[in-house]
This record gives structure tokens, sequence and C-alpha cells, in this order.
């Protein structure tokens, strides 16, 4: 049975979020997101090459939600909330992902993983980048 796309961005976003801390492609990062998510090796596996595919775009994705959090500076964004920025916006900009899914799955991932607060703000950004770029 096919991964769900919502299942894959959770894998994507502890996997991009764990790298700021250490080691992603150790067994035990690995064991520990295929227990807590239930999925495969397999799975973790493509989560990790997209995550290097990102990784690979970070500065210009950086760039891009410190334009549109002028008023507050990049480093204060929750590291979640980084997180889920850096990767959803990955798929609005590198991607054939449609804006308003990604964001969509954006503020997902924020309630999930955040606070509805970061929901409101990821919203915010990425409407925002939305609007300068266009679908």
């Amino acid at each position: 049975m096919a991964l769900p796309r919502q299942k894959f961005r959770e894998i994507v976003f502890q996997l991009l979020y764990g790298q700021e801390f250490g080691e992603i492609e150790s067994r035990e990062s690995m064991d520990l997101v295929m227990r807590q998510l239930k999925v495969t090796r397999s799975s973790v596996k493509k989560g990790l090459e997209k995550v290097q595919e990102i990784l690979k775009h970070i500065e210009s994705l950086d760039k891009e939600i410190a334009y549109a959090s002028k008023d507050y500076p990049l480093e204060r964004i929750s590291k979640v909330e980084r997180t889920i920025l850096q990767m959803c916006l990955y798929e609005m900009l590198y991607e054939e992902t449609p804006s308003k899914v990604a964001i969509t799955e954006a503020v997902r991932l924020s309630r999930k993983f955040g606070s509805p607060e970061g929901a409101t703000f990821v919203n915010g950004i990425l409407d925002h980048i939305y609007k300068k770029h266009g679908d």
C-alpha cells in the first residue's frame, strides 16, 4: 500500500527537524522515526532523500522566510515553525505541489507539532510568499 502524502510529510518534517540536533542518517534516528510514525525503513530512506534536497536550497528558503517575516527575525522563529516553513516552501517553489495544498499541509503540521499560534504564523508567512510568487 502506498504511503499517504500526509504521512510522508510527517517523516520529512521529523527528519528535517532532527538534523538540527545531530546525525539523521544514523540507525537509531531511522529506527526512532519508524517506531514513532509506524512506517517502513524504505519510507524513511525516501524521506531522507527529500531532506537532502531541501538542505540544498536551505539558504534561499531561509531568505524567503526572512523576507516575509521582516518584523520577526529568522532566529526568533521557533525551530518547529521554521522547519515546517522550509519544508512546505520547498514544495511550493521547487516541486509541483500546488501552493494551497502546501500551505494547508503546513498549517496542519503546525497544529500537530507546534501550536495554534504557530499555525497562524506559518499560514501568514506562506500566504505572503504565495502572493509574491503566485501559483
